[in-house]
């Protein structure tokens, strides 16, 4: 048997796992007794590939920072090499489980390591590892990145005209008349993207009502699971399922949690907009509010049950069959 660094115990007829904590400049990665920084460009990922390689690594598990690591993740999973992304709070609350208090990015890469020791071994292991990302995907999420923080920019600026003067007043909208020019480049880049290399998800999407070319968009590049997941899983993954609180004879109340912020809020303007002109959702809706259920929770359980209805959609490669999913509605 083989010790690591902080006490941990590696099985030798087990294969070794990583982690490699990502920052901007920097990638620190830990597998067994070694550790190694490298730089977090090409160079830098094929330096720890060739060592993980050598290794025989099994599993490396990676924190979602912001897309600084997404470089990274495609060059591993090129090499063959499997990656698990999980959400920074998950790894945090992982240290803490295990008394490491301490934060710096070598103790967050041991930290990682050990969470791959975990997860390698789980019986649901397949559940967290992160599918093959494809290079179309990745170009599609960085415009829908830029658009978003285009349009965050359009919205400051719109909302300073309140307060500028004569002085102010021009200069805010030469900016504002800027970026709504670059938001239609991105548009007009994004579209053309989708319909070279998402036609058909495009097409099926945008059957339904109420879900527009936002959240189509949207979809097509941060929800690459769609249509690999069941009903349940891509709830969870997207956090739109309710989660139980109860302990003991206490029966706390569900409340969705975590998930994907930018994938849900595309989902709630779709909600909105269906449950006011797609018949099937607005079934669904009116039936929950005559259940005395609260607004606000019957459209988390509209904006679910579009997801799940899209997320089949995709998978039978079938479009919005109105009359089908109107009586599912009315049966429910």
């Amino acid at each position: 048997m083989s010790m690591h660094p902080q006490g941990g115990v590696a099985n030798s007829d087990q294969r070794l796992n990583a982690g490699i904590d990502v920052s901007k400049q920097h990638l620190d990665a830990c597998w067994g007794a070694d550790e190694q920084r490298a730089v977090n460009d090409a160079k830098g990922w094929d330096e720890l590939i060739a060592k993980l390689r050598a290794a025989d690594v099994d599993l490396v598990v990676v924190e979602a920072t912001g897309g600084y690591e997404r470089g990274l993740v495609c060059a591993l999973q090129s090499a063959g090499i499997t990656v698990a992304r999980v959400n920074p709070r998950q790894a945090r609350d992982f240290a803490k489980s295990m008394g490491v208090l301490a934060k710096t990015d070598r103790v967050d890469a041991r930290v990682l390591r050990d969470f791959a020791d975990v997860i390698a071994r789980h019986k649901d292991r397949a559940k967290y590892i992160t599918a093959m990302v494809q290079a179309e995907r990745l170009a599609l999420a960085a415009l829908v990145t830029r658009r978003r923080q285009l349009v965050e920019m359009r919205v400051a600026e719109t909302n300073r005209l309140d307060a500028s003067n004569k002085l102010t007043y021009r200069s805010i909208k030469r900016v504002i008349a800027l970026l709504d020019k670059q938001i239609a480049q991105i548009d007009k880049s994004a579209d053309d993207h989708m319909n070279r290399h998402f036609a058909n998800q495009r097409k099926l999407l945008d059957s339904v009502k109420g879900v527009g070319p936002v959240t189509i968009l949207t979809l097509a590049a941060l929800l690459p699971e769609l249509g690999q997941l069941n009903r349940r899983q891509i709830s969870k993954l997207v956090g739109l399922a309710p989660l139980a609180n109860d302990s003991g004879q206490r029966k706390g109340p569900r409340r969705i949690w975590g998930g994907r912020a930018d994938v849900r809020a595309v989902l709630y303007m779709a909600a909105i907009t269906a449950i006011r002109w797609t018949p099937a959702i607005k079934v669904f809706y009116d039936h929950l509010i005559a259940a005395g259920k609260a607004k606000k929770v019957a459209i988390t359980a509209c904006m679910r049950k579009l997801l799940v209805i899209l997320n089949a959609m995709v998978r039978d490669n079938s479009a919005w069959d109105a009359v089908r999913h109107l009586q599912t509605a009315q049966r429910t």
